[in-house]
């Protein structure tokens, strides 16, 4: 009996889409980060990038438990001497909710050669309208047949 090895070749990649309207943004992160990743696939290997798109709506609805809308903060810095930004949670939510996703997302994604792919595969809107309509149609005809 031989070990089956997965090729790139055989790789197929999926479109999934995920809404999060009140949604708790940890597990739902955790969620898409799998997703991404492709660690739900039965030939998956963690040296390939196998993982799938994602299509994140009403990101501007997500949850998060506590006081954490009101503490949250979150920091950036430029490596230059006094650029630390600090931009809190309530204020990404009025601004760029899709960015929420994605910073939380990408913590949950191994820091390695795949990371940058990976999170170039996850689309977020903070509305319930989006443009990759024709994607789940394709996969739902395919599914079909």
């Amino acid at each position: 009996m031989k070990t089956y090895q997965t090729k790139s070749k055989d790789i197929k990649r999926y479109w999934h889409l995920v809404d999060v309207d009140g949604k708790v943004l940890g597990r739902v992160a955790t969620q898409i980060a799998q997703l991404l990743m492709g660690k739900y696939k039965k030939d998956y290997v963690n040296n390939y990038d196998m993982g799938d798109y994602v299509v994140v709506i009403n990101a501007s609805k997500v949850e998060v438990t506590g006081r954490k809308k009101d503490q949250k903060v979150y920091y950036r810095h430029s490596g230059y001497p006094g650029n630390l930004k600090e931009i809190t949670f309530k204020k990404y939510l009025e601004d760029d909710p899709g960015k929420i996703i994605e910073i939380a997302v990408s913590g949950m994604l191994p820091k390695n050669r795949l990371h940058k792919k990976r999170m170039s595969r996850l689309k977020t809107f903070s509305g319930n309208d989006h443009i990759y309509e024709d994607k789940f149609v394709k996969a739902k005809k395919n599914k079909k047949e």
